[in-house]
């Protein structure tokens, strides 16, 4: 499988099944779960799963999805960022997660600035959203660093909160 898209420092590509140990790390950080939500993903076994019915099965519905984010000089999994579309949201959605020892490092910037520019330049999106939880202020000083603005707050139709949507407009 080809790379979606790079950056100077990491390459961001598909999931596949051998990423089933990192997705089990990586959703088992508990600023994942409490930002994001807990997938339910206990082993490795059920990271393949999660991996088969979630991304994966939207690569092959839509043709995007989450995809992995590798460190460019050692191809080391770092993160996933990517594009979502969620049943309750008109626009594709972006997305983002990174290992604890990678944030604050520059990279969820650099990879989500290729994947914004991937899905309004070559994907032809007109718009772009992304959801966050409000109390996860690293996250929306992101979302406002990539130029996304805020548009109110949203929720899940099985959500107990609400969430801030952001969004950009092509052009």
């Amino acid at each position: 499988m080809s790379n979606i898209c790079e950056t100077r420092r990491v390459v961001v590509r598909p999931l596949t099944l051998d990423d089933a140990p990192f997705i089990w790390e990586l959703l088992n950080d508990p600023d994942f779960i409490a930002n994001i939500g807990d997938r339910g993903v206990r082993t490795v076994d059920d990271a393949c799963g999660y991996l088969t019915r979630g991304p994966m099965a939207m690569y092959a519905r839509l043709g995007f999805g989450l995809w992995c984010v590798e460190l460019r000089a050692t191809q080391t999994p770092i993160g996933i960022c990517g594009l979502l579309q969620r049943d309750w949201l008109d626009d594709m959605d972006l997305g983002f997660a990174f290992l604890p020892a990678f944030r604050g490092t520059g990279y969820a910037f650099d990879a989500a600035s290729a994947v914004l520019a991937y899905a309004l330049d070559t994907l032809a999106a007109s718009r772009v959203t992304a959801i966050v939880s409000p109390h996860n202020t690293k996250s929306v000083a992101l979302l406002g660093r990539l130029g996304m603005e805020p548009c109110g707050m949203v929720r899940a139709p099985d959500a107990t909160q609400d969430v801030q949507l952001f969004a950009i407009a092509a052009g």
